[in-house]
């Protein structure tokens, strides 16, 4: 069994009141927990990144669970789009700000929580504000530079990240904590993939209840830390196949080469995680891209204004097969991005064509792979089939 990470003066003075002992009545009678325990989960406080599908169960399980403080850091508002696994938000709070969603819906599920709000983006600049009063980071984002952030802000402040992420069908799940004998983020993965070689869940999707899975571990561990039971998952690694419904574990190790939590570390301070990242390089690669072989856009009215002519139009949508199913414009053909090269002779080079895909990122991608092929008369729409439902056609499904 190990040990909680809370120094025992923290309980000093902590009771519970006849209500949360009924409330926390299941919890009390294990052994492994007790009064004890609870009032350790009631002094506590977890800073919560990401208010999304893994913040969703995290906050929502850690409130009920009876933690004392949670904070939530998120900037963005509710879509329609979150809500098949964003279960912290309903279809009223479409529209709203994601943490005072989530701050409403803790709050109904348990009002002794008291609950932070962080509005903004989480960076290099705020960080060690806003972890310092936090005993726990749960790290619940989906993009490298916050996740090698968050990592290293926990090594300087010596601070357990539990960290998950999902894609897909597949998700995984561990504690970082150097500090208590495990490896980092880092450890495992030096270095960030190219900007672009892993797809987030808008563009790869995600079973809806995927989340609901690793968010629940990640709570798990966290309560496990606070109260002192069980082998927290320090020094392994938890994956898991929702088609196979399987789990495995790897066991990886605290790298002592590593540049922040190594034995002689190079990195001691946050850093830029953008550049580190190659976000701002991959913008100025393709801004130079641009410059050399410019990619000429079309609205979607002015799209409309084609199709609605005499003129002969070669409309082109390179999305996949499944996206085609859910939503098409009319008079489009089909040939999936990762096809085009090898169905280009389908295409004549003398015909103007126009390329859409869902937003309009796909289509510029292979706008570019034709000019290279020496198609010349190109045209990319704009917003792609999102703006086409937008502004053209409400009828067409959005997703």
């Amino acid at each position: 069994m190990s040990k909680s990470i809370l120094d025992p003066a923290r309980t000093e003075g902590i009771e519970l009141s006849n209500d949360e002992i009924a409330r926390y009545s299941r919890h009390l009678i294990m052994p492994e927990v007790t009064l004890e325990g609870q009032k350790k989960l009631k002094a506590a406080s977890i800073l919560c990144i990401g208010t999304g599908g893994l913040g969703s169960p995290i906050a929502l399980y850690l409130a009920a669970a009876g933690i004392g403080r949670i904070g939530l850091v998120d900037f963005d508002t509710v879509d329609f789009s979150n809500l098949q696994r964003q279960i912290l938000h309903g279809t009223t709070d479409v529209g709203r700000k994601k943490i005072n969603s989530a701050k409403d819906t803790i709050k109904s599920i348990n009002p002794n929580v008291q609950v932070d709000l962080h509005d903004c983006f989480f960076t290099s600049e705020n960080a060690a504000q806003i972890v310092a009063p936090y005993d726990i980071v749960i790290d619940g984002t989906d993009n490298f530079p916050t996740r090698y952030l968050s990592n290293d802000i926990c090594v300087f402040q010596k601070k357990p990240n539990v960290y998950g992420s999902i894609f897909r069908f597949d998700g995984q799940c561990t504690v970082f904590a150097p500090h208590l004998g495990g490896p980092c983020y880092r450890c495992l993965y030096p270095e960030p993939p190219p900007p672009g070689m892993v797809p987030s869940c808008a563009e790869g999707g995600v079973l809806g209840v995927l989340p609901g899975i690793i968010g629940v571990m990640q709570a798990i561990e966290a309560i496990k830390l606070i109260v002192g039971i069980g082998d927290p998952l320090i020094g392994r690694l938890m994956t898991f196949d929702a088609l196979k419904m399987s789990f495995r574990e790897f066991k990886p190790r605290r790298d002592p080469k590593c540049p922040v939590c190594g034995d002689n570390p190079t990195i001691t301070e946050l850093i830029d995680y953008d550049t580190f990242c190659g976000i701002p390089q991959a913008a100025a690669a393709e801004k130079e891209l641009e410059a050399e072989a410019p990619i000429v856009e079309i609205t979607v009215e002015e799209l409309q204004a084609k199709l609605s002519s005499d003129e002969k139009v070669t409309l082109i949508d390179v999305r996949e097969q499944f996206e085609w199913d859910i939503a098409r414009i009319t008079g489009a053909k089909l040939i999936p991005l990762g096809d085009l090269h090898s169905r280009m002779s389908e295409l004549d080079s003398a015909d103007t064509i126009y390329l859409q895909c869902k937003s309009g990122v796909r289509s510029a991608t292979a706008a570019r792979e034709l000019q290279r092929a020496g198609f010349s008369k190109l045209f990319n729409v704009q917003g792609g089939i999102l703006a086409w439902a937008d502004r053209i056609d409400p009828s067409v499904p959005k997703y």
